[in-house]
């Protein structure tokens, strides 16, 4: 962090944040602590916890499932291939109420209840399979950053400022996205 103060009176405030300290909501907290102390409180309304022991595994440890997210990805069938900066577009798309309802009009009624992210996620994945004409038989996966902040069986105290986002991976074959 650092903080530069001008002759005309104002500052500039510039920060880094890395991922293996705090997540967005921990910097958000810990900004707004500075804030209320430059505005004169002696101590923040809301005291940072500093408990990264409540992310810790089990103890012994117990993997209960497959972690794709930890595995090595091979380039069996030759696509898997690095993006070129050069050749691409980038667009901006709004997906409101109208869109969101097309969408979720064409999914099978089998997967019930979906979240808008895991909706578009879905079909970005599927239009990228799609437009890199990946090989049917080629395992693919996909990797969201997400974070564990409220979600059920997984609270943690007003105030933590750690880190708690994971990057879990879905895999399957072409054929199970399409």
């Amino acid at each position: 962090m650092q903080v530069t103060r001008l002759p005309c009176g104002g500052f500039i405030f510039a920060l880094r944040l890395n991922h293996t300290m705090s997540d967005a909501p921990g910097l958000v907290q810990f900004l707004n602590a500075i804030r209320e102390m430059a505005q004169g409180l002696s101590v923040p309304s809301l005291l940072p916890i500093w408990q990264r022991e409540l992310l810790n595994a089990r103890n012994p440890p117990r993997i209960t499932r497959i972690h794709h997210e930890f595995e090595n990805v091979t380039n069996t069938k030759g696509t898997l291939m690095a993006m070129d900066e050069n050749n691409l577009v980038h667009r901006s798309f709004f997906f409101g109420p109208k869109e969101m309802r097309a969408l979720r009009n064409r999914l099978p009624a089998s997967l019930g209840a979906c979240s808008t992210f895991e909706v578009l996620t879905a079909y970005v994945w599927r239009c990228r399979i799609i437009a890199f004409a990946v090989d049917p038989d080629e395992v693919v996966r996909i990797s969201c950053v997400i974070s564990m902040r409220g979600k059920r069986g997984f609270e943690l105290p007003p105030g933590y400022c750690g880190n708690a986002i994971v990057t879990p991976a879905s895999i399957t074959n072409v054929s199970g996205v399409r």
